[in-house]
């Protein structure tokens, strides 16, 4: 017996009704058009966008050519502390990353102890790292004194303002190990570090306000958003329009 066709059988992608063929033709249409709205944008920004380094940056490498060099003075070891503590408050930092950066901040709050003073900071240092592997909870109140503690006490170095952020991620980042000195694997990687989260592509899409928002904001977070809303609406129109058309009903 010779099979017969199967009237419930839908295929996308081979279609075998006008309404299925048109149906599909709408959303590929449909499809395409958020694609290029999504990446499209994303494409122009990288052709278009310009490496610009935040201040940041900047000063992190006037103070890291002189530090390379050992002729460095407290100015630049200020400026290094602050750009470094800069990038550890971001929340994409690779481990590797951190690991350089930690060693990086370190030294510099070791080398702007007074030395009669170094000897009780590594101890400090010491006592949070012990208190902060034991603890369960970061709610603990020894700890949460530990830490505003010693961030009270080094936050002055880097001459950190009392409302800084920054000051509640200093004693964190801090470590005792190999606090004297900097590793020749954080010489090697702190550089690329420091320009691959202080260097950003900018253009006049990133630079031009819309609505009070920065363009590009605007553009993935709200237009895209709405567009997405619009083309589900114009679904439903054609839609209809089609079934109409065809003289179909539900």
């Amino acid at each position: 017996m010779e099979n017969e066709p199967n009237g419930y059988h839908i295929s996308f992608f081979k279609p075998t009704t006008p309404q299925a063929k048109y149906n599909r033709n709408m959303v590929l249409w449909l499809v395409s058009i958020w694609f290029i709205a999504i990446f499209g944008f994303q494409i122009l920004l990288k052709i278009i966008g310009k490496p610009t380094p935040e201040a940041a940056y900047i000063a992190f490498e006037k103070a890291w050519s002189k530090v390379e060099a050992g002729n460095y003075s407290t100015e630049d070891l200020i400026e290094l502390g602050n750009s470094t503590l800069s990038v550890l408050g971001k929340i994409d930092l690779k481990p590797e990353a951190r690991i350089a950066l930690d060693n990086s901040l370190s030294w510099t709050i070791f080398q702007l102890t007074p030395e009669d003073q170094r000897e009780g900071l590594v101890a400090s240092i010491q006592e949070f790292e012990k208190l902060k592997a034991e603890i369960t909870n970061l709610s603990d109140e020894s700890y949460i004194n530990a830490k505003n503690a010693l961030s009270e006490k080094l936050s002055p170095v880097l001459q950190l303002s009392p409302y800084d952020v920054r000051t509640k991620i200093l004693p964190l980042e801090l470590t005792a190990e190999g606090i004297s000195s900097l590793s020749e694997a954080t010489i090697a990687a702190l550089p690329g570090v420091m320009a691959k989260y202080l260097i950003h592509n900018q253009s006049f899409l990133t630079d031009f306000q819309f609505l009070g928002f920065p363009f590009h904001y605007f553009y993935t977070a709200m237009f895209l958003l709405i567009l997405f809303v619009g083309l589900c609406w114009i679904y439903c129109v054609k839609t209809d329009a089609m079934n109409k058309k065809l003289e179909l009903s539900d």
